[in-house]
């Protein structure tokens, strides 16, 4: 049993022994207004207390919303024998599977999943256990830096603003020249992207569509990267690759992207699952588990972890990433969901999504005021432009049962009256034409 000192000589004495002066000195390095106020906590509660009161707690939340929320996160329907199977406990129990010869079952559902993955990208190699779209295109982006021996990075501004600020969190002690360059009604700036690339750059980071909705076709991107010797990463909506042309299909050396609208949840923030997908060429580069096919001794079909590179495994140091955490329930859930949609299931969807996102713009036109962005091709998700701020709007619209879409001057200067819809298969006519219906009266009063 461990020995907690509780005497104020005792304190002193282990604050000496660390060459600290006083408790308050631990806390230097936090800002003052993070610093937790007290260290009073309250007495412990039963089980049924506890429980009570998160159910207290979670009733204050506005569950009953009608979602047209998106930017990067969406609210598909999730059939229910994703949760059935994913659900069982030897799953649910399982974490990494080191072993083989007591992993088969595991082995075999990352290894399907990575196959599903290549699938739908069109590129060669996938691997597991990536956290989210936004750590997936970091790690991207260092497999390009690895690879090219480079250390300028090409990011497009159409890239989610949460991904591009995870970029450079993480890279924030590398010695990485990032240049952004612009959007230009909806589209990849090509007259930018083709200024500043040069035999400098190890990575051009596109988005397709781009966090404002639009499709674009980067190929044009690609080749001019290709011939001064750089990468392109693109970071995909997975869902919207049944209608659009995949990353392989482009070029594109690396995909990535967040792989929640396959079966997972919105979950109030995950946990999700970060995708990623590359050329054969950089295998080698690309970190997390990767599963291979193989046979044992007999000839019978079995699994294996390969080209491990992990740090806790044999590369120590010289290991691709930090990635320490096993994704592989999540990735469970995808390759449920796209077995359970199929290659014909995911066109009829994208087919029925586009029809319902291109109904929505049509509605919202109808509105005084709002105009629709039409400059770009859309999917799913597309902009307007409101006659008063989109932020206000939003707020007083969820009085009304609605979350109506993301306010894109949050991150954007100059748009405070812009904002980005979402919709899916699982909003209804009358969904849509009620939300026009409360946004009109929110606009007028």
């Amino acid at each position: 049993m461990s020995y907690i000192p509780h005497t104020e000589a005792e304190i002193k004495s282990m604050l000496a022994a660390i060459k600290v002066n006083s408790v308050e000195d631990l806390f230097s390095d936090i800002s003052p207004d993070l610093r937790p106020k007290s260290f009073a906590l309250p007495e412990g509660r039963s089980e049924f207390e506890v429980m009570e009161n998160f159910r207290r707690l979670a009733a204050k939340n506005a569950t009953g919303l009608v979602n047209f929320l998106g930017a990067g996160f969406y609210d598909h329907f999730i059939p229910a024998a994703v949760d059935s199977l994913a659900d069982r406990p030897e799953f649910y129990t399982a974490y990494t599977p080191y072993q083989p010869e007591c992993s088969q079952g595991w082995l075999q559902s990352i290894f399907e999943y990575q196959t599903a993955i290549c699938e739908l990208t069109g590129l060669e190699s996938a691997n597991a256990s990536l956290y989210d779209g936004g750590t997936a295109l970091y790690e991207a982006a260092m497999v390009a830096v690895r690879a090219t021996g480079r250390k300028k990075i090409i990011m497009d501004s159409g890239v989610n603003m949460v991904y591009r600020s995870i970029l450079y969190s993480y890279t924030s002690n590398l010695q990485i020249e990032f240049v952004e360059t612009p959007v230009v009604h909806g589209q990849s700036s090509r007259e930018e992207i083709f200024r500043v690339l040069d035999d400098r750059t190890a990575a051009v980071i596109v988005q397709n569509p781009n966090f404002m909705g639009a499709v674009d076709d980067h190929a044009d991107i690609v080749d001019k990267a290709h011939s001064l010797g750089a990468l392109v990463i693109q970071s995909v909506y997975p869902l919207a690759l049944g209608m659009l042309k995949s990353p392989g299909e482009t070029g594109v050396d690396i995909a990535t992207g967040e792989g929640q609208s396959l079966g997972l949840p919105l979950s109030f923030g995950g946990p999700y699952l970060g995708f990623m997908a590359c050329r054969k060429q950089l295998v080698r580069k690309m970190p997390g588990r990767i599963v291979g096919e193989t046979v044992d001794r007999d000839g019978k079909r079995g699994f294996v972890l390969t080209l491990q590179t992990r740090e806790q495994h044999i590369r120590r140091e010289k290991a691709t990433s930090n990635i320490c955490s096993n994704e592989a329930l999540c990735a469970l859930r995808a390759v449920i969901y796209l077995s359970l949609v199929g290659k014909q299931g995911l066109r009829e969807l994208c087919e029925l999504i586009y029809r319902k996102a291109e109904f929505a713009k049509t509605m919202f036109e109808r509105v005084p005021g709002v105009e629709v962005k039409r400059s770009s091709p859309t999917f799913n998700e597309f902009t307007v432009r409101l006659p008063q701020n989109a932020d206000s709007v939003v707020s007083r619209m969820i009085d009304k049962g609605y979350a109506c879409g993301f306010p894109l001057g949050r991150f954007y200067k100059g748009m405070d009256n812009y904002l980005l819809v979402a919709v899916t298969e699982k909003r209804t006519k009358e969904d849509i034409v009620k939300m026009i219906e409360s946004l009109e009266a929110v606009l007028c009063a």
